[in-house]
């Protein structure tokens, strides 16, 4: 069958039953591209005339061959999951793939004038950002994807919608960073506004949000809270809008930032919050307080930071202050 990215129908077919379910354009890419290296591995036969088997097959070449890691072959099983179960409404059964090794290893952790170093290497947006990947403990996209009215400055809060495991949670909002974002909130609005005056300003809203508000995404409250420089047209409505900051761009500056200051640790924008969660520890927080800070489901996924230090602790006070 033809796997064309264009033309392929089945793809296509696919894509929309993703779209109907509201999924992330992200969630979009990654199971049309398994699916395409799926039906290709297999010879480009269509997944209609294959099942358990062959998906078997796919998995463990994945495994043995492909060296991936245990994430990555779950992310391919997610994705041929959903193209068997909503797409050909052929449920997946009897699965037995070679599984790839999880690997155990302990999270990178920068010390608090490794931080210090790094914020210093970065300046606008991309201090802002780091800021609150390591003073709020935000994951990249969370970061990224925060809007203006998420940010509620009398309750010293920010609010993650629809994080990892589409699960919403309160985070720490860092003093520090009161007046940094009350300033950049006026350019964001200043930018909005003209937007608005070129006969543009309506935001991307997740889940139909659109139709059930109409105006809501031209208001202020619903623009991202780090808007791209640019308009950019959406690939799957055709609108042009301003969308959020490229996370890659984020990447970049921490990468940039990391080299700077002479750290030598393999350091990225996740570290930021693997440390976040660290430190906290070291100052006495509980380690189910730092969990709903992280929105971890098991607290065994927060304990692989308590090779650090064990402590009682009650409030969560971000450590972002203790850096600048």
């Amino acid at each position: 069958m033809d796997t064309n990215k264009k033309s392929s129908p089945f793809l296509d077919k696919v894509r929309n039953a993703i779209r109907v379910r509201h999924y992330s354009i992200r969630t979009e890419k990654t199971y049309v591209d398994w699916t395409r290296r799926y039906i290709l591995f297999n010879g480009k036969r269509h997944p209609q005339d294959m099942g358990a088997q062959e998906v078997t097959a796919f998995l463990t070449n994945l495994a043995v061959h492909g060296n991936v890691s245990a994430s990555t072959q779950n992310q391919a099983l997610n994705a041929l999951n959903f193209l068997y179960k909503v797409v050909l409404e052929r449920p997946l059964n009897n699965i037995q793939a070679v599984r790839a090794k999880k690997q155990k290893k302990l999270p990178i952790v920068l010390t608090a004038d490794e931080i210090r170093n790094i914020l210093k290497q970065l300046d606008g947006i991309h201090w802002l950002a780091a800021c609150l990947m390591y003073g709020s403990g935000l994951r990249l996209m969370e970061c990224v994807r925060l809007r203006v009215m998420h940010l509620d400055f009398n309750h010293r809060a920010i609010y993650i919608i629809n994080g990892k495991g589409a699960k919403d949670r309160i985070v720490t909002f860092p003093d520090d960073l009161i007046i940094p974002l009350k300033r950049h909130l006026e350019l964001v609005k200043n930018a909005h506004e003209k937007d608005l005056a070129d006969g543009f300003g309506a935001v991307y809203l997740p889940n139909a949000l659109s139709r059930k508000y109409p105006n809501a995404d031209k208001e202020l409250g619903w623009q991202y809270l780090f808007p791209a420089t640019a308009r950019s047209t959406d690939p799957r409505s055709g609108i042009e809008r301003r969308h959020h900051i490229d996370e890659k761009a984020l990447q970049r500056a921490m990468k940039n930032a990391v080299r700077k200051a002479n750290i030598h640790k393999p350091a990225s924008c996740h570290t930021l919050r693997h440390s976040f969660a660290t430190h906290l520890l070291e100052r006495g927080a509980d380690i189910r307080t730092v969990q709903e800070q992280l929105g971890h489901k098991d607290v065994r996924t927060t304990q692989i930071y308590t090779h650090v230090l064990q402590r009682g602790g009650n409030a969560v006070i971000s450590p972002l202050g203790c850096v600048l």
